[in-house]
């Protein structure tokens, strides 16, 4: 028992790095009070003491705000962030290591008796506010956006965002995301880190141009190697070298700029183009 109490408090100091001495946490965190009150209500509930067990559960709810049935299974190493609001229902299992934030629920969406809610793999995080229902399996290592509603099994590794909850990074890319990063430094282009933790929008698009052109670029050496094999002569070509990419705001002195290139006034909008470049 000791030892599971202090590795809940041990990896509360890896994933928290606003925690400044044991005595804090064992005081101030109402996450690592959840999990150590559901330790004794899964007990109990397991020795058949389950009106009992229900009691003990209520008051943790209402000491911590964190509602876990005494039913659910909770893995080793198991850290709620602050905690408010959180709500596991009690077919709910999680793995070891795993991670959630506030206002995460992890619910049911059918009254039949058996399994209803979620399974978790283990090293999982869950973002604030998320929902996660039904009887659905989160792999190993699966990353779930803050307010996603999540309906549907999660592969390990994979990324999920928005209502209804879809990937956004799946597992097993890691090839792919060498060969846009390879492009990305050809071409000059510093941001691609970006969306190494986090996809968004605008990186899913980039990352799609930079797919684009190492498809290009292979598919031209098949066809410059299969011209050659024929016998014809292909003069090399020097291809010129891309400059770092500079993204400007449309205001100020390019507002000025864009306006001259939209005049037609050929000298000005070369001085523009010379400014942009």
């Amino acid at each position: 028992m000791f030892n599971r109490i202090k590795e809940d408090v041990l990896c509360i100091f890896d994933r928290d790095p606003a925690a400044r001495h044991t005595f804090e946490v064992l005081t101030a965190y109402p996450g690592l009070h959840a999990v150590l009150f559901h330790r004794l209500t899964h007990s109990l509930w397991g020795w058949g003491l389950k009106w009992l067990a229900r009691f003990i559960s209520a008051f943790a709810r209402w000491f911590t705000g964190i509602e876990i049935h005494p039913g659910a299974v909770l893995g080793r190493r198991f850290f709620i962030d602050h905690g408010m609001g959180v709500v596991i229902g009690e077919t709910a299992i999680i793995g070891d290591d795993c991670t959630i934030y506030h206002g995460v629920t992890l619910g049911g969406t059918s009254w039949e008796k058996g399994k209803r809610h979620p399974t978790l793999g283990n090293n999982v995080v869950v973002g604030a506010g998320a929902k996660v229902l039904g009887p659905i399996e989160i792999g190993d290592g699966a990353r779930i956006g803050s307010n996603a509603v999540v309906v549907k099994g999660v592969p390990a590794m994979a990324t999920v965002v928005g209502v209804p909850g879809r990937i956004v990074k799946q597992p097993g890319s890691d090839d792919k995301e060498r060969q846009r990063r390879a492009i990305a430094e050809k071409i000059g282009f510093d941001a691609y880190g970006t969306s190494a933790d986090m996809p968004d929008p605008v990186a899913h698009a980039i990352n799609c141009m930079l797919d684009h052109i190492h498809a290009m670029d292979k598919k031209m050496e098949g066809m410059c190697g299969a011209i050659k094999e024929l016998g014809a002569e292909i003069g090399e070509l020097h291809l010129p070298e891309l400059d770092t990419c500079e993204l400007r705001s449309s205001m100020g002195e390019d507002d000025l700029s864009g306006e001259r290139l939209e005049t037609g006034d050929d000298e000005a909008g070369k001085e523009a183009e010379k400014k942009v470049d």
